[in-house]
């Protein structure tokens, strides 16, 4: 069975930083795009980044650009997503998906496998 397993969200203070992790069983990570979205309450699913199963490179929203780094343990089968300088309007819940896409990309309908999501919440 392919499964997608989110974990590290929390509560955290504005400022504040959290790593999101996104374990994968039933299947090898290395030869996946692995992007992760955030939904909101009441907003639209937003891509926020993505990275790629061959040479690594990464695309990040601009909302996010500089904050948050996405990287890959091919050893672990696991992606994760850190995320510093918190701000209020990351709050949503994350989700981890996978593609076998040629390239890098956050266009949710390419996306065949997702995760159940992990909440994180900035505030004081």
């Amino acid at each position: 069975q392919l499964q997608l397993v989110e974990s590290g969200g929390g509560l955290v203070q504005p400022g504040g930083s959290l790593r999101l992790s996104c374990a994968a069983s039933g299947f090898t990570l290395d030869y996946y795009v692995i992007g992760w979205f955030r939904q909101a309450p009441g907003k639209e699913r937003e891509g926020v980044s993505c990275i790629s199963s061959s040479d690594g490179s990464t695309y990040y929203a601009d909302s996010v650009k500089g904050r948050f780094t996405i990287s890959r343990d091919n050893a672990k089968n696991t992606v994760y997503l850190q995320m510093n300088s918190l701000k209020p309007e990351d709050t949503a819940v994350y989700y981890c998906a996978a593609t076998r896409h040629r390239w890098c990309t956050v266009v949710a309908r390419y996306y065949d496998y997702w995760g159940q999501g992990t909440q994180v919440t900035v505030s004081s």
